[in-house]
C-alpha cells in the first residue's frame, strides 16, 4: 500500500494521521520489519477502530473499506474537486491528467489485498471490515442523507471497469453534490480553535420538518420562501428577521427552508451572539464555495451593556468589504428591535461623556433596519389554535373528534403557558405518548 500511496498528486496532501496513511506506514513498517508484531498488531486495530467510528457515525454497511475511500475522495478539498464543484470536469484540463491518475491508484486501492498483512500478523481484522454487518439504529443517531449518497457512490465506484469510468463517477458527484463537508451536510455549528480560523461542525440530527408540515402563519411563510428562493435562484435577496412571540414557529419555519432547499445548494451555519467577533472569518472560508449559505442567529437579543451586535452590524452592511451574495443572515427574535430598551435611553439629557442617549438608542435600533425583512409571528388566535392542533393531530393520525382535541387542547394550554403553535405540539405528542 505503501508505494501505492506514494504516487498520488492531486490527493496527495492528506495529513500523516489519516486512517489511509496511517494503514501506509503500517504496510511499510510491516515490510521493512521495523516494528515489533506486538506493535503493529496494535496499530491496526486502532485504525481499524477509527474505521468503524466512522462507519458508526455515517452509518455504513457491507464494505466499510470502501466506504472509507469514497468519503475521502468526496471530502478532500483539494484545486480539483473544488474547481469540479464550481464548473464540473473541465474537458481537457491539465488537473484532469493527474486526478486520473490518482483515480487509477484509489482503484488499486479500493481492491486492495490485505491478506498479506493478516497472514504475517494472525489477523483476520480486515476481511471481517470487507463482509461488515451494520446494527440496525435509528436515523437521529447517523446523517441518513450522508450515508446513503457515500454508499450509492461506493458501490458505483467497485464497479468501475477502469479510471475513466471511475473519474466520470467522482467528478459528476462533486458537480451535483459538491465536495466537504458543505456538500454532504445541510448544516453546521461553528467550532472555535485558539489558533487558526474557525471550523465547521456538521449538525446530524437536524428537524427534518418541512414547510407543509407547518400549519397556520401562510402569509409569513410565503414571504419567507419568496426571499429564499430568489436567493437560491441568484437573484437579490434580504437578510431576515422573524420576531414575535415565543413558541410560535420562528425557528420551526428557518429549519424547513433548508430542509426544502437543500438540494438547490442551500446551508445553513448556526452561530451564536458569543461567537460573533468570528463572523468575518465565518464569511471569508465560505464566501467562494458554490453554495447559498444562511446565517442563523437563533433568539437573538442583546442586553444594554452588550456590544456584539457591533460586530453584526458590521458585517451586514457597515463594514469595508461588502458582504458575499452567497451569504444572508436569517435572525429569530423575541423582541421587536432585538436589543432592550431602558428609560434612560429614551431620556435626551447628556450623559456623562457628552453623548446623547437618544443618539445611543438610535445607534441600537439602527440594527433592526440592516434586515430587509422582517417577518412579525404573533400568538394564535383561539381558533387557529385549535385549527393548528386539529391539523397536526389528523398527520399523526390521531382519531379523536374535533370536539374532544379542542376540548383537551383547551385544558391543556391553561396549564401549559398559553396558546401557541409549540403548545399545539406538545398536546399532540402527550396524545401519541398515551396511545398504547
Amino acid at each position: 500500500m505503501d508505494h501505492i500511496i506514494s504516487r498520488l498528486v492531486m490527493y496527495g496532501s492528506m495529513p500523516k494521521d489519516t486512517i489511509l496513511m496511517q494503514l501506509s506506514d503500517i504496510c511499510t513498517s510491516a515490510r521493512e520489519g521495523r516494528e515489533s508484531r506486538d506493535v503493529l498488531v496494535t496499530r491496526c486495530y486502532q485504525q481499524i477502530k477509527r474505521i468503524l467510528i466512522i462507519a458508526t457515525d455515517y452509518g455504513f454497511d457491507r464494505n466499510l473499506w470502501q466506504n472509507y475511500l469514497t468519503f475521502l475522495l468526496i471530502t478532500d478539498e483539494n484545486p480539483f474537486s473544488l474547481t469540479c464543484e464550481k464548473v464540473g470536469a473541465t474537458p481537457g484540463g491539465s488537473c484532469n491528467y493527474f486526478a486520473a491518475g490518482d483515480f487509477k491508484i484509489f482503484m488499486e486501492l479500493f481492491h486492495y489485498d490485505f491478506s498479506w498483512l493478516e497472514n504475517l500478523l494472525g489477523i483476520d481484522c480486515f476481511s471481517r471490515i470487507l463482509h461488515y454487518k451494520a446494527i440496525g439504529k435509528p436515523e437521529l443517531m447517523y446523517n441518513k442523507n450522508v450515508s446513503e449518497k457515500v454508499q450509492a457512490l461506493s458501490d458505483q465506484l467497485d464497479a468501475a471497469k477502469d479510471e475513466n469510468e471511475f473519474f466520470d463517477a467522482v467528478t459528476a458527484f462533486y458537480r451535483d453534490y459538491g465536495v466537504g463537508m458543505f456538500g454532504l451536510n445541510k448544516a453546521f455549528r461553528i467550532i472555535e480553535h485558539e489558533d487558526g480560523p474557525v471550523g465547521f461542525h456538521p449538525i446530524n440530527n437536524m428537524d427534518k420538518v418541512m414547510l407543509d408540515d407547518l400549519i397556520g402563519y401562510e402569509i409569513q411563510k410565503k414571504k419567507l420562501v419568496d426571499n429564499t428562493k430568489a436567493f437560491v435562484e441568484g437573484r437579490r435577496a434580504n437578510n431576515c428577521l422573524l420576531f414575535g412571540d415565543s413558541g410560535t414557529g420562528k425557528s420551526t419555519c428557518i429549519k424547513a427552508i433548508v430542509n426544502e432547499f437543500y438540494p438547490q445548494g442551500l446551508r445553513m451555519i448556526e452561530i451564536y451572539k458569543h461567537q460573533f467577533k468570528n463572523l468575518s472569518n465565518v464569511i471569508a472560508q465560505i464566501k467562494n464555495r458554490n453554495y447559498k449559505f444562511i446565517i442563523y442567529m437563533d433568539d437573538l437579543s442583546f442586553e444594554e451593556f452588550e456590544i456584539e451586535y457591533k460586530f453584526l452590524k458590521a458585517v451586514i452592511e457597515g463594514g469595508v468589504e461588502t458582504k458575499p451574495d452567497n451569504i444572508l443572515i436569517y435572525a429569530t427574535s423575541n423582541r421587536r428591535h432585538l436589543i432592550k430598551e431602558t428609560w434612560s435611553d429614551r431620556d435626551d439629557m447628556e450623559s456623562g461623556n457628552g453623548l446623547h442617549r437618544s443618539d445611543t438608542m438610535e445607534e441600537k435600533l439602527s440594527l433592526v433596519h440592516r434586515f430587509g425583512v422582517t417577518i412579525s409571528f404573533s400568538k394564535p388566535s383561539q381558533q387557529e389554535y385549535f385549527r393548528i392542533v386539529t391539523g397536526l393531530a389528523r398527520k399523526n393520525g390521531i382519531t379523536m373528534s374535533d370536539e374532544e382535541l379542542k376540548a383537551g387542547a383547551n385544558k391543556w394550554e391553561l396549564s401549559h403557558g398559553g396558546i401557541s403553535g409549540r403548545t399545539a405540539q406538545q398536546y399532540v405528542t402527550y396524545l401519541l405518548g398515551m396511545q398504547k
